[in-house]
Formats: C-alpha cells, sequence, structure tokens
C-alpha cells in the first residue's frame, strides 16, 4: 500500500516520453507548409466559442490557400539557433542548464533543432529537479536577428523545495510505516537530500543520503550515506542490526558504468530464537567491518525486469581489512544474463551466477558476509537460502558458489488481453541448477572445482510471470526440486517469487 507524495501533485513529474522514430521520418518527408497547417488546427481549442471558431478556421483557410500558392520549402534548410531562454528558473543555477542545452546551438535545420531540443528536454527530466518541460521553437527577433534564426525556449517549472511520501508495508506476521523526506536541488545543481525512516512492530531503521552529479555528466555523481538497516534471516536464526557510513563514486567507462565505495559498518549479530544452533550463537556478537569495493556493470537490455534482447555482465570485487575493522576478506562475484527473441514472440534466457570468498589471515569470514543460495529468486523448488552448510537446522552460508538458469518465456495461450493487460504475463518454462559449499583453502583449484560440481542441486518447472511495470515482477510455478541433499529444505509443487533479481 502506498500513498500520497506530501507537497506533490500527481503532475509533479512529467515521465519523459520516448521519440519515435516512424513520427520523425513522416516529418521529414513534410514540406512547412503542411506543418503550419495542422499546427494551426491544433490551435483551435474546444472551449473557444463557435463564432470564434468558425473566424479562426476562415482565416486559417484563406491563409493557408495563400501558401499552397508557394513553392513547397523543406524542413531542412539551413538555420543558426541564436538564443536559448529557460523560463521559469528560481533556485537552480544557470551553468548547470549551460551543459545540458548546449547541443541545440550546433543544429543546422530544423529537424536537427527539433532533435536536439527534445534530447535536451530530456536531459532537463532526468536531473530530476523539474516537473515539467516544455520546448517552445520560434523565429528570432530583434534588430541582430537573421533570416534564418531561430529562438528556442525551454520553460520549465521547478519542483518544490520539499517533498514528501509515506508508505505502508505489512509482511511476514509485521507491520512497518515508512517516512520520506526528499529535498530536491538543495544547492541549484541537482543535489538530492533525501531521508527514510521506517517504524515497524519489530525493527525500527533510517537512512539519509546525499546525492551530488557533476555538471555536464550526470552519470559522473557521488553520494554519501548514512544509515541503521536491521535485519531478520529465519532460515539462519540469526537478526542483524547494521549501522554504518558511505562513500560512492560513480562513473561511466566506454560502454561500462563504474562503481567505487567505501564503507564501514558496525555490525551486531544476535539469535531471532532461542532453539538457534550452537554455530549462530557463537557468531554473534559485535563487529566492525572497513571495506573497498568496485563494482562494473554492461547492460545492452531493453528491459530490467523481463528483457527480450540483449546482455548483462557484473562484476563485484570487496576488499575488507586493509582499510581498519575486524573483517579481512576478499569476496568475488559475477553475473552474465543473455536474451535472445525466438519464433512466435517467445524468448529465450540464459544466466549464470558465481561468486568466492577468500578469508584473509587466520580469522574465519562471518555469517554475515558469505553466499546464500535457493528459493523462489534463485534455485526455485528449494526454500529461501535453505542450500549448503547448516548446523542444526540453521544455514551458515558457504564460500563458494555457482547457479545457472535456462528459461523460456513465451506469450499466454491463444493471447487474451493482446495488446493489452495481458502482454504483462508471460508464460515460463525453467530449468535452474547450482551448489554451495565451503572450500579448503589448501588444496588447488582443481579441487575446488571438483567440489563445487559434486552433489549439484537442479530443478525445473514451469508458471506464469507478471511484470509490474520496470519496478518488479511476481512468479507462479509449479516446481519439481532434483538433487536434493541431505538437510536441504524444498518446496515441492506451487511457489510463489517476487522480486527484482531473478536468476
Amino acid at each position: 500500500m502506498q500513498g500520497p507524495e506530501l507537497g506533490v501533485q500527481a503532475d509533479d513529474i512529467e515521465a519523459p516520453e520516448i521519440e519515435q522514430e516512424p513520427k520523425q521520418e513522416v516529418l521529414e518527408n513534410k514540406d512547412v507548409r503542411f506543418v503550419l497547417f495542422q499546427t494551426v488546427i491544433k490551435q483551435l481549442s474546444p472551449k473557444d466559442s463557435h463564432i470564434a471558431q468558425i473566424l479562426s478556421l476562415h482565416c486559417a483557410l484563406i491563409w493557408m490557400f495563400l501558401m499552397f500558392l508557394m513553392p513547397p520549402v523543406s524542413l531542412v534548410f539551413q538555420v543558426v539557433v541564436q538564443r536559448v531562454h529557460v523560463d521559469g528558473l528560481g533556485r537552480t543555477k544557470e551553468d548547470l542548464l549551460t551543459y545540458e542545452i548546449a547541443e541545440v546551438f550546433r543544429a543546422k535545420n530544423l529537424i536537427d533543432v527539433m532533435r536536439k531540443s527534445h534530447e535536451a528536454r530530456q536531459k532537463l527530466l532526468r536531473l530530476g529537479i523539474f516537473r515539467k518541460v516544455e520546448v517552445v521553437i520560434d523565429t528570432s527577433r530583434g534588430e541582430d536577428a537573421l533570416p534564418n534564426g531561430l529562438d528556442v525556449t525551454f520553460e520549465v517549472t521547478e519542483l518544490r523545495r520539499m517533498t514528501g511520501s509515506y508508505n505502508t508495508m505489512v509482511g511476514n506476521n509485521e507491520g512497518s510505516m515508512v517516512l520520506g523526506l526528499k529535498l530536491p536541488n538543495v544547492l541549484g545543481r541537482a543535489e538530492k537530500l533525501t531521508f527514510q525512516f521506517s517504524y515497524g512492530t519489530k525493527e525500527t531503521s533510517y537512512g539519509l543520503s546525499f546525492f551530488k552529479p557533476q555538471p555536464g555528466h550526470f552519470e559522473r555523481n557521488i553520494s554519501l550515506n548514512v544509515y541503521k538497516v536491521t535485519g531478520q534471516f529465519p532460515w539462519s536464526s540469526l537478526r542483524e542490526t547494521d549501522r554504518g557510513v558511505s562513500a560512492e563514486l560513480s562513473f561511466p567507462v566506454w560502454k561500462t558504468n563504474q562503481t567505487l565505495k567505501w564503507e564501514g559498518v558496525w555490525r551486531e549479530l544476535g539469535c531471532l530464537a532461542r532453539t538457534a544452533s550452537f554455530a549462530v550463537r557463537e557468531e554473534s556478537g559485535h563487529s566492525l567491518k572497513s571495506s573497498l569495493s568496485h563494482a562494473m556493470v554492461i547492460d545492452t537490455r531493453n528491459s530490467s525486469i523481463l528483457p527480450r534482447k540483449g546482455g548483462l555482465l557484473k562484476i563485484h570485487q570487496e576488499l575488507a581489512g586493509y582499510t581498519g575493522g575486524d573483517a579481512s576478506f576478499l569476496k568475488e562475484d559475477f553475473e552474465i544474463q543473455l536474451n535472445k527473441t525466438l519464433f512466435w514472440d517467445s524468448v529465450l534466457s540464459a544466466s549464470l551466477w558465481g561468486g568466492l570468498l577468500l578469508p584473509i589471515g587466520d580469522k574465519p569470514t562471518s555469517i554475515a558476509d558469505r553466499f546464500y543460495l535457493g528459493g523462489p529468486t534463485s534455485i526455485r523448488g528449494f526454500s529461501m537460502y535453505s542450500m549448503g552448510p547448516q548446523s542444526e537446522g540453521d544455514y551458515l552460508g558457504g564460500e563458494a558458489y555457482w547457479a545457472g538458469g535456462l528459461h523460456l518465456y513465451t506469450p499466454l495461450p491463444f493471447r487474451p488481453g493482446r495488446g493489452g493487460f495481458g502482454d504483462l504475463f508471460r508464460t515460463h518454462f525453467f530449468l535452474n541448477a547450482g551448489n554451495l559449499c565451503n572450500l579448503n583453502y589448501g588444496e588447488g583449484p582443481q579441487a575446488h572445482l571438483k567440489k563445487l560440481a559434486e552433489c549439484i542441486r537442479w530443478s525445473y518447472g514451469l508458471g506464469i510471470v507478471l511484470r509490474l511495470g520496470n519496478i518488479a515482477r511476481l512468479e507462479l510455478n509449479y516446481c519439481i526440486p532434483m538433487g536434493v541433499q541431505s538437510g536441504d529444505r524444498i518446496c515441492d509443487g506451487v511457489q510463489f517469487g517476487a522480486g527484482i533479481r531473478f536468476l
């Protein structure tokens, strides 16, 4: 359940429009007389009186008759953008907008002006500081106006200085209320300050973050975070409370997105129930982790939730212990996904995950840093994170894992609701496999690979997938688990899953 944003109307944020190529091609083949005729007709408001509409239409017809006596004029004649105006600015600094609209001055013809103006509008909306952005293109006026000169005006409406939101969440026998407060464009150059507070029947969490982009390069940004996060992990009978600070630097390199991060977190681990195993009790207590991490992402998919084509490569490394703290390890993990459109509007998707956790020094790794596998978002047919090493029914995670999936997505049989609500559903056939274990680092790589290849868990089945926009997706699958090992918990039959990241 989601409540309204306080201080923000429903139309406060206008979603960027995606320019369609066929429309541009039709426009390029029209001469300016027909475009002007369409413009005049669209200006006739239904709110005007009948007499005013008739007079306007008569004047338009006479004017267009005279225009059609003139020779055709192509929309691609050379023009010069002399001035660009931005109307409606309040606290926004002008130098920030200079980078976003600079390309408009480089336009050489009317089509180019329209295209570059639309791209500049998209960039202004991407900044997240304007509620609306409209573009007006007109001929230049004044003493220095050129015969082919144009003036481009961006009419903007800034967001309010402070916006708020509230949400209520119910799940896992727990209810919570989430309050959010956001200050967009704090210093006038697209900075954003966000505070979120969650008060629940069991736990309370909060987070404060500051976001600062580089002017002219929105992909290059820095963010600072202060947070307290609590979580309950019933598969391990564990409760964890993290209090920490972090700093992130994001920037693109060629076709990749890079992120450098430092994080310092004070972790408090405790038992969730009195029946917790001795292994969990042994790891309870306080610890301090200071780590440096790097992430590289290449994403060419057309959608992150239910892609039809493209691929994803994500590599993440984390090094803890060299900047302080009592946790020392090197953690590597990766994710690969490939998608291919087949016949009959079907999509074949293949995914591969893997990770390795290496302790540094004599101290063993913590239960809070290990990998977990199993559940409706990874190896379907198994209970949530209920695979691998365990003690007295509590799952302790593993230091190495791999998981692979092969999926076939097809439209619903007989295509009900085609072109509308039915397009949000897909039929799903899947085959998943993977393994999770601890390694003896005194052995060689061949022994490690052999251990990961032993006792492979796998499952297959079918189901229905519902896409919830570009936010999340729901799956209802009938699963048949195979390769079950002693201690694994399975979910043989119908299994429901919801989330963002799926194998």
